[in-house]
């Protein structure tokens, strides 16, 4: 039997479609769910293995990408949004009915993301958002109660899926943090 991963790659990663315009995210809910617009297609999609990301059920890791803050908004029951960590440098809003991450933000103009927006495109209907890229901090899932032992096949089972493992972000999302900071110590123009 495969290693599970996330129900979304499990079965294999989808290609996401050109000209995708977004959705709406919807919490786990059965009555009045908390509703977030997306207009936009997402970047940066991975798999991640950190201990803050939401996960679905049974899920070794979570599955998140970013979209232009700009570009979201709470289309219906915000009154159910609180904020999990106000201290975290990402301010995950998740619904205090279900406990589902409905985005997350960060508010500290200094940050390398500031004004991007993380978001779970597993919680919307809608087909076509971009397709995983590769997975994110693999090794904190031992955190989470993997067994070290079992690390190779995950890496083995993320590979065969086309998900570069890393222990980190990505090369070029690692290069856009550094950039920042050269950047804001005016070692870079």
């Amino acid at each position: 039997m495969a290693i599970a991963i996330h129900p979304s790659v499990d079965g294999g990663v989808k290609p996401g479609k050109a000209g995708f315009a977004g959705g709406t995210l919807r919490c786990k809910c059965a009555s009045k769910p908390v509703e977030i617009k997306v207009a936009a297609q997402t970047a940066h999609n991975h798999v991640c293995g950190c201990t803050k990301c939401w996960k679905p059920a049974g899920a070794t890791f979570s599955m998140v990408a970013v979209v232009s803050r700009d570009k979201v908004s709470v289309a219906a029951n915000g009154d159910k949004l609180k904020i999990l960590d106000a201290s975290a440098a990402i301010q995950r809003h998740v619904c205090s009915g279900c406990g589902t991450h409905m985005y997350g933000r960060i508010e500290n103009k200094g940050h390398p993301f500031h004004g991007l927006d993380f978001i779970h495109t597993e919680l919307s209907a809608e087909d076509g958002w971009s397709a995983p890229e590769f997975a994110a901090f693999v090794s904190s899932v031992i955190e989470s109660g993997t067994k070290p032992d079992q690390m190779s096949a995950i890496r083995a089972r993320l590979k065969s899926l086309g998900l570069e493992p890393y222990d980190a972000l990505s090369p070029p999302l690692m290069d856009a943090i550094a950039t920042h900071v050269a950047k804001a110590k005016g070692v870079l123009k």
